[in-house]
């Protein structure tokens, strides 16, 4: 698979670093509790965060809240909750615009569906709720069944099903990661830049398709996705060409 080389990117003082976590800079874990961040990934991110003064941000599935603390005591601007959170960062200020939670009976029904069994995992991200069904791979079908069931007892583009890697998750429509990183572009220090979006699963592909109207590139993980300009093996190999910008942007200003 094609590595980015980093003669391929942009000066860090023209860009933005917009980053995916679980699949992305971090390898995906059995249960989303069990994801680790290694200590070097935090000291990589801070020293781009100095490179790039501020510009840059997560975007995730997450809530604002999870990433805090299992990227802590580091703080980073995040677009969370697919786009139902954007949390800014600038000089130790910080901002919020939220979305509606998802409806509490339909996470109730959703939930239910955890009772098909163990290794099911019912995760509520407030905006959403996940799925995960990583260690019961053949109940795959039965939770697509059962979702698209329920789902389709509230008003037609009212929900939207977002499948992932092991994972169903359910959240309001009129939302997405692309409408969060849309919002984020307009604001300082990203406003003006060129973003860099990196990417490893379908929920993830939104922002492919908007790269182009920001002057962005998009890059994913584990696969050639559509609309990206190339692609990591493996999110350690994220991590490792993240580190080499740091060290190439160290070098410049040396």
């Amino acid at each position: 698979m094609e590595v980015v080389a980093p003669s391929l990117i942009p000066n860090l003082q023209q860009c933005a670093i917009l980053l995916d976590v679980d699949g992305t800079i971090v390898d995906l874990a059995p249960t989303p509790r069990e994801v680790w961040i290694p200590p070097s990934l935090r000291q990589v991110l801070s020293r781009l965060l100095e490179r790039t003064h501020g510009a840059v941000a997560l975007v995730s599935g997450r809530s604002v809240k999870d990433l805090d603390l299992i990227f802590a005591p580091l703080l980073l601007t995040t677009v969370g909750g697919h786009g139902a959170e954007l949390r800014l960062v600038n000089h130790g200020q910080r901002t919020a615009a939220e979305a509606a939670p998802l409806d509490a009976a339909l996470k109730r029904e959703l939930a239910a569906i955890g009772q098909a069994g163990p290794g099911v995992l019912v995760e509520d991200k407030g905006y959403s709720l996940a799925l995960h069904y990583r260690l019961a791979p053949q109940k795959e079908q039965f939770i697509r069944s059962e979702v698209a069931r329920i789902c389709a007892e509230f008003p037609p583009d009212s929900i939207e099903i977002l499948p992932g890697k092991a994972v169903i998750e359910i959240k309001r429509a009129g939302f997405s990661k692309a409408t969060g990183v849309r919002t984020l572009m307009t604001h300082s220090p990203f406003a003006g830049r060129h973003p860099i979006f990196v990417g490893d699963d379908t929920t993830d592909e939104c922002v492919f398709e908007i790269m182009p109207e920001l002057d962005g590139l998009a890059i994913s993980v584990g696969r050639k996705a559509p609309g990206v300009t190339s692609y990591f093996d493996t999110p350690g190999s994220v991590r490792a060409w993240l580190e080499r910008l740091a060290e190439e942007e160290e070098k410049a200003c040396s």
